[in-house]
Order: structure tokens, then sequence, then C-alpha cells
């Protein structure tokens, strides 16, 4: 399981639209974040954690980067957010692995939630990232935690 983990990267959302009154007050999720993300096997225990960085654009896209995996051996994640209730966002996004040999490996899904603050300069939730392997079959899945701040000039 190491091996498939070991491309794990993440973090962190889904919203096509804007809630009533959703603009550049606080609570809102558009924007690029700086993000942690903290892998567990579901049930607590720590695999480990890295730094991410995610964008929000306008419309309901998502482009993520992570320092989880070499870039070499991954594609950006790329997906899709969208506003749940009040300051809460889902988002799911995927990204195809490739080994050091250039070979495609399969690819993996991260879905969640997440909570922007009332300040708008910070949000957290949790995720299930899923590895499946070159014909679609699911490998692996664990879970994750993730907390950012908002990057900006």
């Amino acid at each position: 399981m190491a091996p498939l983990l070991g491309a794990c990267p993440l973090v962190t959302v889904f919203a096509a639209q804007k809630a009533p009154g959703e603009g550049r007050a606080g609570g809102r999720l558009e924007g690029t974040w700086d993000m942690q993300i903290t892998l567990t096997d579901c049930a607590g225990h720590v695999i480990r954690s890295f730094p991410s960085l995610v964008e929000f654009a306008a419309g309901g896209t998502i482009v993520e980067s992570n320092a989880g995996t070499p870039q070499a051996l991954k594609t950006p994640g790329e997906g899709v957010w969208r506003h749940a209730t009040d300051h809460d966002y889902a988002f799911r996004f995927k990204f195809f692995t490739f080994n050091a040999q250039n070979v495609f490996t399969g690819w993996k899904v991260i879905a969640g939630e997440t909570t922007v603050d009332k300040t708008g300069n910070a949000n957290s939730g949790t995720a299930t990232v899923q590895v499946y392997d070159p014909n679609g079959n699911l490998l692996a899945t664990v879970c994750a935690d993730a907390a950012g701040t908002r990057f900006g000039l």
C-alpha cells in the first residue's frame, strides 16, 4: 500500500454557483489557498503530511498541485467545486499517476468538504482519496484532513 500512497496528493473542493450575498466578503472560497494536507488510514493514524496549493476558480473549477509527490510522477489535479451551505463547500478533483519510467499507473480521485472561516482567510475540512489502477479498479482509500490560508498579495 505504501507505493500507492506515495503519490497521494490532495486536498483540498466543488461549488459552481455563489450563494446569495456571497462575494468579496469573508466566507468565500474562490481564490488560491496554501494548504497543509495530512493523510490518515481513516482510523486516525497519520500516514504523512505535505503542503499543497489549490486554486478555486470562478465558475466552479479547481487546479491543484502539491509537494507530496514529485511532479514528474503525476499530472496537476483538476476538478470542480460548489457552494453547499453558509461557508461550507464541496469539491472533487482527479489526477493521473506515472512511475519513474513514465508508465501510466492509474489515477486518484479526491472528494471532500471544506469550511471557510468568517474572515475569509482560512479554511479547513476533510476528504477521501481513492486510488485506482490503470484499469479503473479501486486499490485503496485513505482519508485526509486539510487546513489552509488564503494566498494573496
